[in-house]
Protein backbone atom coordinates (compact mmCIF):
# COMPACT_ATOMS: atom_id res chain seq x y z
CA UNK A 1 0.00 0.00 0.00
CA UNK A 2 1.40 3.43 -0.98
CA UNK A 3 2.03 5.75 2.13
CA UNK A 4 4.13 8.07 3.79
CA UNK A 5 7.42 7.23 5.15
CA UNK A 6 8.14 5.73 8.45
CA UNK A 7 10.75 9.05 8.89
CA UNK A 8 7.55 10.88 8.28
CA UNK A 9 5.06 9.14 10.54
CA UNK A 10 7.49 9.30 13.44
CA UNK A 11 6.98 12.79 14.13
CA UNK A 12 4.05 14.49 15.14
CA UNK A 13 2.40 18.37 14.75
CA UNK A 14 4.14 21.07 16.56
CA UNK A 15 1.63 21.20 20.04
CA UNK A 16 2.25 25.09 19.79
CA UNK A 17 0.48 25.03 16.17
CA UNK A 18 -2.01 22.46 17.07
CA UNK A 19 -3.74 24.79 20.07
CA UNK A 20 -3.66 27.53 17.80
CA UNK A 21 -5.28 25.42 15.41
CA UNK A 22 -7.86 24.41 18.11
CA UNK A 23 -8.36 28.11 19.23
CA UNK A 24 -8.74 29.73 16.23
CA UNK A 25 -11.38 26.28 15.18
CA UNK A 26 -13.23 27.90 18.64
CA UNK A 27 -13.21 31.23 17.74
CA UNK A 28 -14.70 30.58 13.90
CA UNK A 29 -17.24 29.17 15.89
CA UNK A 30 -18.14 31.81 17.77
CA UNK A 31 -16.42 31.70 20.90
CA UNK A 32 -14.72 34.34 22.85
CA UNK A 33 -10.98 32.21 23.13
CA UNK A 34 -7.80 33.68 24.87
CA UNK A 35 -5.03 32.29 24.09
CA UNK A 36 -0.84 31.74 25.42
CA UNK A 37 0.18 29.47 22.71
CA UNK A 38 1.75 31.62 20.58
CA UNK A 39 5.46 31.81 20.32
CA UNK A 40 5.78 35.12 18.68
CA UNK A 41 5.55 39.00 19.55
CA UNK A 42 2.27 40.29 19.30
CA UNK A 43 3.88 43.86 18.02
CA UNK A 44 4.23 44.83 14.16
CA UNK A 45 7.66 44.80 12.74
CA UNK A 46 9.34 47.73 12.98
CA UNK A 47 8.58 50.60 10.16
CA UNK A 48 12.39 51.08 9.22
CA UNK A 49 12.73 47.15 8.05
CA UNK A 50 9.44 47.14 6.31
CA UNK A 51 10.59 49.77 4.32
CA UNK A 52 13.70 48.33 3.32
CA UNK A 53 11.62 45.10 2.23
CA UNK A 54 9.72 47.40 0.23
CA UNK A 55 12.61 48.71 -1.24
CA UNK A 56 14.32 45.38 -2.15
CA UNK A 57 10.92 43.69 -3.74
CA UNK A 58 11.48 47.34 -6.10
CA UNK A 59 14.96 46.30 -7.06
CA UNK A 60 15.06 43.73 -9.89
CA UNK A 61 18.45 42.66 -8.34
CA UNK A 62 16.29 41.14 -5.98
CA UNK A 63 13.98 38.75 -8.33
CA UNK A 64 16.66 36.89 -9.03
CA UNK A 65 18.74 33.51 -7.39
CA UNK A 66 21.17 34.02 -4.81
CA UNK A 67 23.94 32.80 -2.99
CA UNK A 68 22.55 29.50 -1.38
CA UNK A 69 24.40 30.60 1.82
CA UNK A 70 22.65 34.02 1.98
CA UNK A 71 23.56 37.29 0.92
CA UNK A 72 27.05 38.24 1.56
CA UNK A 73 26.03 41.66 3.11
CA UNK A 74 23.51 40.04 5.54
CA UNK A 75 25.75 37.43 6.14
CA UNK A 76 29.02 40.00 7.34
CA UNK A 77 26.27 42.09 9.17
CA UNK A 78 25.35 39.14 11.16
CA UNK A 79 28.88 38.60 11.66
CA UNK A 80 29.29 42.18 12.90
CA UNK A 81 25.59 41.75 15.50
CA UNK A 82 27.40 38.64 17.31
CA UNK A 83 30.40 40.65 17.72
CA UNK A 84 27.99 43.17 19.28
CA UNK A 85 25.74 41.14 21.10
CA UNK A 86 27.57 38.04 21.99
CA UNK A 87 31.40 39.42 21.70
CA UNK A 88 32.06 36.64 19.30
CA UNK A 89 33.92 36.90 16.86
CA UNK A 90 33.52 35.31 13.69
CA UNK A 91 33.89 35.21 9.80
CA UNK A 92 31.24 36.15 7.09
CA UNK A 93 31.96 32.69 5.77
CA UNK A 94 30.99 31.21 9.48
CA UNK A 95 27.42 32.30 8.62
CA UNK A 96 24.82 30.60 6.90
CA UNK A 97 21.68 32.36 6.24
CA UNK A 98 18.17 29.82 6.85
CA UNK A 99 14.53 30.10 6.42
CA UNK A 100 14.36 30.29 9.71
CA UNK A 101 15.44 29.49 13.35
CA UNK A 102 14.07 26.11 12.82
CA UNK A 103 16.09 25.05 9.96
CA UNK A 104 18.76 26.57 11.12
CA UNK A 105 18.81 23.86 13.89
CA UNK A 106 17.55 20.71 11.30
CA UNK A 107 20.43 21.84 9.12
CA UNK A 108 22.75 21.78 11.98
CA UNK A 109 21.40 18.17 13.36
CA UNK A 110 21.85 16.82 10.05
CA UNK A 111 25.31 18.02 9.41
CA UNK A 112 26.90 16.07 12.50
CA UNK A 113 24.15 13.55 13.29
CA UNK A 114 24.73 10.39 12.15
CA UNK A 115 22.15 7.01 12.81
CA UNK A 116 22.53 6.28 16.90
CA UNK A 117 24.48 9.77 17.83
CA UNK A 118 23.35 10.64 20.75
CA UNK A 119 21.80 13.93 21.61
CA UNK A 120 21.54 15.27 25.16
CA UNK A 121 18.61 17.33 25.75
CA UNK A 122 17.85 19.39 28.46
CA UNK A 123 14.01 19.18 29.55
CA UNK A 124 11.69 20.84 29.52
CA UNK A 125 12.66 21.52 25.79
CA UNK A 126 11.00 23.34 22.51
CA UNK A 127 8.88 20.97 20.59
CA UNK A 128 11.03 20.80 17.38
CA UNK A 129 14.34 19.05 18.80
CA UNK A 130 13.01 16.03 19.33
CA UNK A 131 11.74 15.78 15.79
CA UNK A 132 14.71 17.31 14.51
CA UNK A 133 17.07 14.42 16.33
CA UNK A 134 14.66 11.80 14.91
CA UNK A 135 14.62 12.75 11.37
CA UNK A 136 18.61 12.25 11.20
CA UNK A 137 18.08 9.15 13.26
CA UNK A 138 19.56 10.44 16.42
CA UNK A 139 18.69 9.52 19.59
CA UNK A 140 17.62 12.24 22.35
CA UNK A 141 18.25 11.63 25.44
CA UNK A 142 16.13 13.89 27.93
CA UNK A 143 18.34 15.17 31.31
CA UNK A 144 15.21 16.12 33.49
CA UNK A 145 15.12 19.15 35.13
CA UNK A 146 12.44 20.75 37.51
CA UNK A 147 11.07 23.86 39.18
CA UNK A 148 13.36 23.03 42.37
CA UNK A 149 16.79 23.40 40.29
CA UNK A 150 15.35 26.49 38.11
CA UNK A 151 14.62 24.15 35.24
CA UNK A 152 18.55 24.25 34.26
CA UNK A 153 21.03 21.22 33.53
CA UNK A 154 23.79 20.22 35.84
CA UNK A 155 27.26 20.04 34.60
CA UNK A 156 27.03 16.49 37.09
CA UNK A 157 23.60 15.49 34.80
CA UNK A 158 25.07 16.11 31.72
CA UNK A 159 28.29 13.74 32.92
CA UNK A 160 25.97 10.97 34.19
CA UNK A 161 23.92 11.01 31.09
CA UNK A 162 26.90 10.79 28.95
CA UNK A 163 28.01 7.84 27.15
CA UNK A 164 30.72 6.50 24.41
CA UNK A 165 27.73 7.16 22.04
CA UNK A 166 26.75 11.16 23.19
CA UNK A 167 27.33 13.21 19.74
CA UNK A 168 25.64 16.39 20.87
CA UNK A 169 24.22 18.80 23.78
CA UNK A 170 21.15 20.97 22.88
CA UNK A 171 21.65 24.17 24.81
CA UNK A 172 19.15 26.69 25.20
CA UNK A 173 19.37 30.20 27.32
CA UNK A 174 17.11 32.03 27.53
CA UNK A 175 14.94 29.02 27.32
CA UNK A 176 11.42 28.05 25.30
CA UNK A 177 9.26 26.82 27.22
CA UNK A 178 10.79 27.98 30.85
CA UNK A 179 12.27 31.12 30.53
CA UNK A 180 15.00 29.89 32.54
CA UNK A 181 18.18 31.66 32.48
CA UNK A 182 21.70 30.55 33.20
CA UNK A 183 24.63 32.49 34.43
CA UNK A 184 27.56 33.04 33.39
CA UNK A 185 29.37 30.78 35.62
CA UNK A 186 26.58 27.98 35.14
CA UNK A 187 27.75 28.75 31.01
CA UNK A 188 31.35 28.39 31.42
CA UNK A 189 30.95 24.97 33.27
CA UNK A 190 28.60 23.49 30.85
CA UNK A 191 31.28 24.82 27.81
CA UNK A 192 33.90 23.76 29.78
CA UNK A 193 32.50 20.25 30.24
CA UNK A 194 31.62 20.16 26.59
CA UNK A 195 34.60 20.99 25.04
CA UNK A 196 37.46 18.51 28.01
CA UNK A 197 34.88 15.59 26.28
CA UNK A 198 34.69 16.59 22.48
CA UNK A 199 30.76 17.06 22.81
CA UNK A 200 29.36 18.89 19.99
CA UNK A 201 27.02 21.97 21.33
CA UNK A 202 23.56 23.19 19.12
CA UNK A 203 23.21 26.56 21.21
CA UNK A 204 19.94 28.27 20.58
CA UNK A 205 20.25 31.93 21.26
CA UNK A 206 17.16 33.20 19.72
CA UNK A 207 16.11 34.88 22.98
CA UNK A 208 19.39 36.50 23.49
CA UNK A 209 17.90 40.04 24.17
CA UNK A 210 14.87 39.22 26.21
CA UNK A 211 15.98 38.81 29.51
CA UNK A 212 14.33 40.66 32.80
CA UNK A 213 15.41 41.70 35.91
CA UNK A 214 19.01 40.53 37.12
CA UNK A 215 19.51 37.73 34.70
CA UNK A 216 22.02 38.31 31.55
CA UNK A 217 22.87 36.40 28.53
CA UNK A 218 25.91 34.40 28.08
CA UNK A 219 26.52 32.51 25.22
CA UNK A 220 29.26 29.69 25.36
CA UNK A 221 31.16 30.57 22.43
CA UNK A 222 32.49 33.79 23.54
CA UNK A 223 32.88 32.30 27.18
CA UNK A 224 34.09 29.37 26.53
CA UNK A 225 36.97 30.02 23.63
CA UNK A 226 37.88 25.98 23.80
CA UNK A 227 34.49 25.51 22.75
CA UNK A 228 34.16 26.63 19.65
CA UNK A 229 35.49 24.52 17.05
CA UNK A 230 32.68 21.73 17.75
CA UNK A 231 30.11 25.06 18.51
CA UNK A 232 27.16 26.09 16.11
CA UNK A 233 24.90 28.89 16.97
CA UNK A 234 21.76 28.86 16.02
CA UNK A 235 19.70 32.77 15.86
CA UNK A 236 17.74 34.64 13.67
CA UNK A 237 15.29 38.06 13.67
CA UNK A 238 12.17 36.22 14.80
CA UNK A 239 11.81 37.26 18.40
CA UNK A 240 14.05 39.91 18.55
CA UNK A 241 12.33 42.30 15.99
CA UNK A 242 8.48 40.82 15.83
CA UNK A 243 9.64 38.85 12.40
CA UNK A 244 8.12 35.30 12.77
CA UNK A 245 6.79 35.76 9.57
CA UNK A 246 9.36 36.75 7.19
CA UNK A 247 11.42 33.64 7.92
CA UNK A 248 14.77 34.55 8.19
CA UNK A 249 17.96 32.72 10.60
CA UNK A 250 21.23 31.79 10.81
CA UNK A 251 23.34 29.17 11.63
CA UNK A 252 27.64 29.84 13.45
CA UNK A 253 29.65 27.51 12.85
CA UNK A 254 33.14 26.15 11.97
CA UNK A 255 33.80 26.73 7.93
CA UNK A 256 33.17 22.77 7.13
CA UNK A 257 29.99 22.55 9.34
CA UNK A 258 28.93 25.88 7.43
CA UNK A 259 30.11 24.37 3.84
CA UNK A 260 28.45 21.00 4.71
CA UNK A 261 24.94 23.27 5.84
CA UNK A 262 25.07 24.79 2.34
CA UNK A 263 25.37 21.90 0.23
CA UNK A 264 22.30 20.76 2.28
CA UNK A 265 20.90 24.25 1.72
CA UNK A 266 21.39 24.75 -2.13
CA UNK A 267 19.35 21.45 -2.77
CA UNK A 268 16.79 21.27 -0.36
CA UNK A 269 15.57 25.15 0.03
CA UNK A 270 18.02 27.32 -2.09
CA UNK A 271 18.58 31.13 -0.84
CA UNK A 272 16.04 32.35 1.62
CA UNK A 273 13.66 34.52 -0.24
CA UNK A 274 15.82 37.47 -1.31
CA UNK A 275 13.46 40.45 -0.22
CA UNK A 276 13.52 38.59 3.95
CA UNK A 277 17.12 38.86 4.06
CA UNK A 278 17.34 42.91 2.70
CA UNK A 279 14.53 43.25 5.36
CA UNK A 280 16.87 40.99 7.98
CA UNK A 281 19.84 43.11 7.10
CA UNK A 282 18.12 46.24 8.39
CA UNK A 283 17.02 44.89 11.29
CA UNK A 284 20.25 43.31 12.41
CA UNK A 285 22.35 46.90 11.26
CA UNK A 286 19.84 48.64 12.84
CA UNK A 287 18.96 50.57 15.95
CA UNK A 288 17.77 48.76 18.95
CA UNK A 289 15.54 50.94 20.32
CA UNK A 290 12.32 49.25 19.01
CA UNK A 291 14.01 46.08 20.51
CA UNK A 292 13.99 47.43 24.04
CA UNK A 293 10.60 49.26 23.64
CA UNK A 294 9.24 45.71 23.03
CA UNK A 295 11.34 44.26 25.98
CA UNK A 296 10.04 46.67 28.50
CA UNK A 297 6.26 45.95 27.60
CA UNK A 298 7.18 42.42 27.86
CA UNK A 299 8.98 42.45 31.38
CA UNK A 300 5.85 43.99 32.45
CA UNK A 301 3.34 41.15 31.40
CA UNK A 302 5.67 39.18 32.84
CA UNK A 303 5.24 40.59 35.96
CA UNK A 304 1.71 39.81 36.00
CA UNK A 305 1.74 36.49 33.94
CA UNK A 306 3.85 35.16 37.44
CA UNK A 307 1.82 36.90 39.84
CA UNK A 308 -1.33 36.01 38.70
CA UNK A 309 -0.78 32.55 37.93
CA UNK A 310 1.41 32.13 41.16
CA UNK A 311 -1.84 32.88 43.51
CA UNK A 312 -4.45 30.56 41.41
CA UNK A 313 -5.63 27.14 43.36
CA UNK A 314 -3.15 24.64 42.50
CA UNK A 315 -0.97 26.19 40.43
CA UNK A 316 2.52 26.66 41.79
CA UNK A 317 5.12 29.42 39.48
CA UNK A 318 8.96 30.15 39.33
CA UNK A 319 9.66 33.83 38.21
CA UNK A 320 10.59 33.39 34.52
CA UNK A 321 14.00 35.55 33.71
CA UNK A 322 14.13 35.43 29.93
CA UNK A 323 11.77 34.35 26.49
CA UNK A 324 8.03 35.23 26.77
CA UNK A 325 6.95 32.67 28.81
CA UNK A 326 6.10 31.51 32.16
CA UNK A 327 6.28 27.49 32.96
CA UNK A 328 3.84 26.84 35.78
CA UNK A 329 3.42 23.31 37.12
CA UNK A 330 -0.02 22.54 37.21
CA UNK A 331 -0.39 19.63 39.20
CA UNK A 332 -2.74 20.89 41.90
CA UNK A 333 -5.23 21.52 39.47
CA UNK A 334 -5.29 17.87 38.49
CA UNK A 335 -7.33 14.90 40.19
CA UNK A 336 -10.07 17.23 41.34
CA UNK A 337 -13.37 18.54 39.65
CA UNK A 338 -13.66 21.32 38.30
CA UNK A 339 -17.30 21.81 36.78
CA UNK A 340 -17.79 18.34 37.33
CA UNK A 341 -14.87 16.97 35.15
CA UNK A 342 -11.37 15.37 36.37
CA UNK A 343 -8.80 16.23 34.23
CA UNK A 344 -5.65 13.53 35.27
CA UNK A 345 -2.70 15.19 32.76
CA UNK A 346 -2.31 18.48 31.96
CA UNK A 347 -3.13 17.79 28.49
CA UNK A 348 -6.78 16.96 29.41
CA UNK A 349 -6.63 20.21 31.57
CA UNK A 350 -5.97 22.35 28.91
CA UNK A 351 -8.65 21.01 27.07
CA UNK A 352 -10.87 21.64 29.75
CA UNK A 353 -9.86 24.93 30.23
CA UNK A 354 -10.20 25.67 26.57
CA UNK A 355 -13.82 24.49 26.77
CA UNK A 356 -15.03 25.59 29.60
CA UNK A 357 -13.28 28.83 30.20
CA UNK A 358 -11.86 29.73 26.59
CA UNK A 359 -8.65 29.90 27.61
CA UNK A 360 -5.80 28.15 25.47
CA UNK A 361 -2.73 26.69 26.90
CA UNK A 362 0.03 24.47 25.78
CA UNK A 363 0.55 21.38 27.64
CA UNK A 364 3.51 20.21 29.30
CA UNK A 365 3.48 17.15 27.96
CA UNK A 366 4.65 18.64 24.76
CA UNK A 367 7.56 19.66 26.34
CA UNK A 368 8.86 16.42 28.01
CA UNK A 369 7.35 17.75 31.52
CA UNK A 370 3.87 16.29 32.16
CA UNK A 371 2.03 18.72 34.50
CA UNK A 372 3.19 21.95 33.83
CA UNK A 373 2.15 23.77 30.80
CA UNK A 374 3.41 26.75 28.81
CA UNK A 375 1.82 30.41 28.79
CA UNK A 376 2.66 32.99 26.47
CA UNK A 377 2.56 36.65 27.70
CA UNK A 378 3.45 38.22 24.10
CA UNK A 379 -0.28 39.13 24.40
CA UNK A 380 -2.13 42.43 24.85
CA UNK A 381 -2.34 43.46 28.28
CA UNK A 382 -6.16 43.41 28.55
CA UNK A 383 -6.10 39.84 27.24
CA UNK A 384 -3.32 38.26 28.90
CA UNK A 385 -5.19 39.76 32.63
CA UNK A 386 -8.64 38.81 31.49
CA UNK A 387 -8.09 35.24 30.00
CA UNK A 388 -6.03 34.46 33.64
CA UNK A 389 -8.64 36.15 35.35
CA UNK A 390 -10.74 33.46 34.02
CA UNK A 391 -8.65 30.48 34.65
CA UNK A 392 -8.54 31.69 38.13
CA UNK A 393 -12.10 31.74 38.37
CA UNK A 394 -12.32 28.17 37.08
CA UNK A 395 -9.48 26.72 39.05
CA UNK A 396 -11.14 27.89 42.32
CA UNK A 397 -14.04 25.99 41.92
CA UNK A 398 -13.64 22.46 43.82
Amino acid sequence: MPGVSHRIESISESATMAVNTMANQLRSEGRDVIGYGAGEPDFPTPEAIVEAAVAAARDPAMHRYTPAPGLPELRAAVATKTKRDSAYEVEPSQVMITNGGKQAVYATIQCLIDPGDEVLLPSPYWVTYPSAVGLADGVTVPIETGSEQGFKATVEQLEAARTARTKMLIFVSPSNPTGAVYTAEEVIAIGEWAAEHGVWILTDEIYEHLVYGDATFSSIPSLVPAARERCVVVNGVAKTYAMTGWRVGWMIGPPDVIKGASKLQSHSTSNVANVSQAAALAAVSGSLDDVAMMREAFDRRRRTMFRMLDEMNGVSCLEPQGAFYAFPSMHGALGRPIEGEVAKTSLELATLCLEKAGVAFVPGEAFGAPGYARFSYSIDDDDLQNGLTRLGSLLAED
